[in-house]
C-alpha cells in the first residue's frame, strides 16, 4: 500500500504544474439524440476521442487557442468545424447511409434504457493496455471481473470469471455471431490471439442481461463488435518487446470509403513469449479481413478473422508445497507437464508437450433498411477449427490404448511410456437475424437464430518405447457428436409515460446434443474403450422483465427479473461420477440499479440477488487437458453490490474506480467420497462430510478496481489497481485450499508524437506490470485431498504470476 499511495502522490503533484487549451462539445444525431461512439479528430495534432455515452467528447492540455476538429461516424455525413479553446460546442450529423454497428449491436446491446448492469469499454480503452496480453486481461477492470492466466503473464490460454461465474457460463459474440464452443461452452481467446486491435467496441452485461444468440447468458455475456469502416484511407504498424522474450506486431490498412460504397481493411498479429513458467511459451499469430458495400438503403459485409496458435502446455499449475519444502530445487515457475525419465536414467522434459489449434471464422452480414425506423440484419457464419494436443505420458497400460503389450527378457509389460495425440476437427455454423424497429417511445426487436456444431472427436498413438508392432496411424479412439441450438426472441423497450421506460424480453431456446462413439476412458469391464453413446434435448423458456426511470437528466434508476436456463456441457457428461446425472440447471436473477451522471462526477450502485436450481458449480478439479470439472448442486445463490464512480479531479487527472461485495452460497453442501487411507498407505474407504452452508468455489467476497488517468499534451499515463479477495478452490470453504487474496498495481505511459502530412504519427507506450513485485496466484484447483485417518491431506496445484514485467511499444500510424 506505501508504493502504491507513493505513485499515486506522483501523480497528482503533477496536476498543477501545467497550464492548458481545453476543447469540448457534443454530438448528435438529427434527432438531437447523443451518438456515444463518434469518432473525433483533432486535425493538427492527430488526436482522436471517442464520444461517451452522453455524446460528449474533451480535449485537454492543448497548447494553442484555435483547432479544426473533423467528427466521423459510419453512415452518417462527416462535418468539420473550427473552435476555440474554451468553447463548449453541439455537431448535429445527418445520415447518409447505413450504420453496421447500429444493426448488429442494437438487438443485442443494452441501453441506458435497459433494465441491465453493463459497462462499455471503447477501442481507445483497450489500445492502453493492449500490447499483447489476452483480451480477459484488458477487460479484467471492468466490475466483477477476475482474470486468469496459465504461463502467468496473460499471453497464451487465459481464462476469466464475472461474479464467480465461470467462463463456460458466460455468453461471447463478435458481431452478433455466437462465438463459445458449442460442446465446452467456454471461450478460447488464444485461438484468435491481438482480436483486440480489430474491435471498436466491447460491452460486458453482468446478470443475465439480454437474449442474445448462442451459448446460456448464465451470469454475464460479452459482446464484441468489430472495427467500424474508417471514411478515409489509413495504416498502422505497431512493434513491441518485453519481459520473458514477448514480442508483437501488428499491421492494419484500409482503403477508406472508395467511390462512395466500397471499403477493404486488414490486420495481420504476430505474438511470441517463453511465459513465466517454465517452458510455457506461446506461438501465436491472427488476421482479420472485411469488405464492404455501403449502399443508401443496403450493407453486405463480408468478414474473416482467426489465429493459429501452438503452446507449451501449462494447465497443471504448480505444486507450491514443493517450493515451500525444497526451495533449491523447485521454483515458483516449476512445470512438470512433459517430464520422463529416460534410458540412462536422466529426468528430461518433453519439447513438443504442446496445444496446436488453428480456427478461421467466417461472416457475411447483410442489412437492409425499409424505412427511417424499420431495418433488417441477418447474418451467416461459418467457422472451421482443427487441432491438437500433445503429450508424452508415463507408466500407461497397453490395453488402454488399444496396444499389445511387449515382452522383455520373457516377461510381459503391462504398462510403458507413450506419446500421444488427442485432435478434434469441428464445424460451426449456421444463420442469426434481427428485425429492429426504432421509434422515439419505443424501441423493439425480433430476432433469433439456428447453428449446428459437428465435430470428431480421436487420438492416435505416435510411439511408444516398448512397442510390439503398433500402428501410428490407427485411431486410439474416435467419436463425434452434434449439437443444434436455435433460438428466437422479441424485445421490447416501451417509454410508457416521461421518462418511464418498461422493458419486456422473451426468448425460446431448443439445444439438441448427440454423442457417438467412444471417448479416450478405458472401459475394463467390458474391455473396449468407453463408449459415450447418448442424446439430450433442451427446451428453454427465458422470460425478462425489467423497469427504468430517469428522474432527471443525470440519473437512472432501474429494476429487473430475469430466467434463464443452461444445459450441461461435454464433460459433465463423459466425467461425471458413477452416480451422477447431470441435468439442466436454472437461475432467477434479480437486479436493481441507480446511476448519477455528471460532467466532473459519476457514480453507479447495483444491487443483485442471483438464485439457481442445480447449479453445475466448479468442484476444484479439472480433466486431463485442465478443463475444471462441475457437478450439480441443488441450491445455490449469488448475492452482492456493485460500486461504481468515477471522478474527473482536474483537467490533467482523472480517476475511475469499482468494488463488488458479495456473498456466494450453497445451502446444505455435501462433500462426498473423500478417500481414507490408513497409517499403512492402504486404501480403507470414503467418508461424506455434511457442512451446511458453504461458499461457492472461485467466488471472490471481494473485487476492486482504481484507474487514475493523467493527460497533458500528447503525454497520458495511468495507475492500475486490482484487489481480489480469497477464493475457495472446491466447495466445502476450507482455507487450507483456497487462493489467498492479491493486491496488483499496472502502469501505463504513453507518448504520441503528431505530424500533419504522410506519418499522421508516432505513438511510444510502455506498460508495467505487477509494478511492486506481488507474489501471487490467480487460479489453482485440487489435484488430491484424502484422509489418513483423522488428518486431512491436500494436494493442491496454483498457477503463480508473474512478477515487476515490462512492455513497450512503437506505433507509426499513416
Amino acid at each position: 500500500m506505501r508504493q502504491f499511495l507513493i505513485t499515486l502522490a506522483i501523480l497528482l503533484s503533477s496536476v498543477a504544474i501545467f497550464a492548458q487549451y481545453t476543447v469540448k462539445g457534443t454530438v448528435l444525431d438529427e434527432n438531437g439524440n447523443p451518438m456515444e461512439g463518434s469518432s473525433v479528430v483533432l486535425e493538427e495534432t492527430a488526436q482522436g476521442k471517442t464520444t461517451a455515452k452522453d455524446g460528449t467528447f474533451v480535449f485537454e492540455n492543448l497548447d494553442s487557442e484555435s483547432h479544426t476538429i473533423h467528427v466521423l461516424y459510419l453512415g452518417y455525413e462527416s462535418v468539420k468545424r473550427k473552435v476555440k479553446a474554451g468553447e463548449s460546442i453541439q455537431i448535429g450529423l445527418q445520415r447518409k447511409s447505413f450504420n453496421l454497428d447500429e444493426v448488429t449491436v442494437t438487438s443485442l446491446r443494452a441501453t441506458d434504457r435497459s433494465a441491465v448492469a453493463y459497462s462499455n469499454v471503447t477501442a481507445e480503452e483497450l489500445s492502453q493496455r493492449n500490447l499483447g496480453q489476452d483480451l480477459p486481461y484488458l477487460l479484467s477492470l471492468t466490475p466483477s471481473f477476475v482474470a486468469t492466466s496459465d504461463a502467468g503473464t496473460g499471453i497464451g490460454y487465459t481464462g476469466f470469471r464475472i461474479r464467480g461465474t465461470d467462463a463456460n457460463r458466460i455468453n461471447v459474440t463478435i458481431n452478433g455471431i455466437p462465438y463459445n464452443d458449442a460442446e465446452s461452452q467456454g471461450s478460447f481467446l488464444v485461438n484468435v490471439p491481438d482480436l483486440a486491435s480489430s474491435l471498436s467496441s466491447v460491452q460486458v452485461q453482468r446478470g443475465v442481461g439480454t437474449s442474445t444468440n448462442g451459448a446460456a447468458a448464465f451470469g454475464a455475456s460479452i459482446n464484441m463488435q468489430t472495427d467500424h469502416v474508417s471514411t478515409e484511407p489509413y495504416a498502422e504498424v505497431s512493434t513491441s518487446y518485453g519481459s520473458f522474450n514477448t514480442t508483437k506486431y501488428t499491421v492494419k490498412a484500409g482503403t477508406g470509403i472508395m467511390a462512395n460504397r466500397l471499403a477493404f481493411d486488414g490486420r495481420v498479429s504476430g505474438i511470441n513469449s517463453d511465459g513465466y513458467v517454465d517452458r510455457a511459451f506461446s506461438d501465436l499469430k491472427s488476421y482479420m479481413f472485411s469488405a464492404g458495400y455501403y449502399g443508401d438503403n443496403t450493407t453486405l459485409k463480408f468478414l474473416s478473422f482467426g489465429g493459429k496458435e501452438k503452446t507449451y502446455q501449462a494447465w497443471n499449475g504448480v505444486d507450491l508445497e514443493l517450493v515451500r519444502l525444497n526451495p533449491l530445487e523447485y521454483k515458483r515457475t516449476y512445470n512438470d507437464i512433459g517430464r520422463y525419465v529416460d534410458d540412462e536414467g536422466n529426468v528430461q522434459f518433453y519439447d513438443n508437450q504442446t496445444d496446436n489449434y488453428t480456427q478461421i471464422h467466417y461472416q457475411l452480414h447483410w442489412m437492409q433498411k425499409f424505412t427511417p425506423h424499420l431495418y433488417l440484419n441477418m447474418a451467416l457464419h461459418y467457422t472451421d477449427g482443427e487441432g491438437y494436443y500433445e503429450d508424452y505420458k508415463t507408466g500407461r497400460k497397453y490395453v488402454e490404448y488399444g496396444l499389445t503389450p511387449a515382452t522383455i527378457g520373457g516377461v510381459e509389460l503391462k504398462k510403458t511410456d507413450l506419446i500421444r495425440q488427442k485432435w478434434l476437427q469441428s464445424d460451426f455454423y449456421g444463420l442469426v437475424f434481427s428485425l429492429n424497429y426504432n421509434k422515439e417511445k419505443l424501441q423493439a426487436s425480433l430476432g433469433g437464430g439456428a447453428n449446428r456444431y459437428a465435430c470428431d472427436h480421436f487420438g492416435k498413438v505416435l510411439w511408444v518405447r516398448h512397442p510390439n508392432g503398433f500402428d501410428p496411424d490407427k485411431d486410439w479412439y474416435r467419436g463425434n457428436s452434434i449439437k443444434d441450438d436455435a433460438n428466437i426472441y422479441a424485445k421490447a423497450n416501451w417509454e410508457a409515460f416521461r421518462n418511464f421506460f418498461v422493458t419486456a424480453d422473451l426468448q425460446f431456446r431448443y439445444v439438441k446434443y448427440r454423442l457417438k462413439g467412444e471417448d479416450d476412458k478405458y472401459d475394463e469391464q467390458n474391455g473396449t474403450m468407453r463408449d459415450i453413446t447418448q442424446t439430450h434435448n433442451f427446451p428453454f423458456f427465458n422470460p425478462k422483465v425489467g423497469v427504468t426511470y430517469k428522474p432527471g437528466r443525470n440519473q437512472n434508476i432501474f429494476a429487473s427479473f430475469s430466467v434463464a436456463n443452461r444445459e450441461p456441457n461435454r464433460n459433465n457428461y463423459t466425467d461425471a461420477g458413477e452416480n451422477e446425472k447431470p441435468t439442466g440447471e436454472r437461475l432467477y436473477d434479480t437486479e436493481v440499479g441507480y446511476q448519477f451522471l455528471s460532467p466532473r462526477f459519476g457514480a453507479g450502485v447495483n444491487l443483485y440477488y442471483m438464485r439457481y436450481k442445480d447449479q453445475l458449480i466448479l468442484t476444484g478439479k479439472i480433466s486431463d487437458i485442465g478443463e475444471p470439472l462441475t457437478s450439480n448442486i441443488p441450491n445455490s445463490y449469488r448475492a452482492g453490490i456493485e460500486l461504481t464512480a468515477g471522478w474527473k479531479i482536474s483537467q490533467l487527472l482523472r480517476w475511475d474506480g469499482n468494488m463488488t461485495l458479495s456473498q456466494n452460497k450453497i445451502l446444505g453442501f455435501t462433500e462426498r467420497d473423500v478417500d481414507i487411507y490408513d497409517e499403512n498407505g492402504d486404501w480403507t474407504g470414503t467418508r461424506d462430510n455434511d457442512l451446511g452452508t458453504t461458499d461457492i468455489s472461485y467466488s471472490p467476497a471481494i473485487i476492486a478496481n482504481s484507474i487514475f488517468t493523467f493527460n497533458y499534451r500528447n503525454f497520458e499515463a495511468g495507475l492500475y489497481s486490482s484487489y481480489v479477495g480469497r477464493q475457495y478452490i472446491d466447495n466445502t470453504s476450507d482455507k487450507e485450499r483456497s487462493i489467498n487474496p492479491y493486491f496488483v498495481n499496472n502502469v501505463s505511459v504513453k507518448y504520441t508524437l503528431p505530424f500533419n502530412k504522410v506519418l499522421k504519427g508516432i505513438d511510444f507506450q510502455l506498460l508495467i506490470n505487477n509494478l511492486f513485485n506481488a507474489q501471487y496466484e490467480s487460479n489453482g484447483y485440487t489435484w488430491y485431498s484424502y484422509y489418513v485417518g483423522e488428518q486431512r491431506y491436500n494436494e493442491l496445484r496454483h498457477f503463480p504470476q508473474a512478477g515487476t514485467n515490462f512492455m513497450t511499444s512503437v506505433t507509426l500510424r499513416f
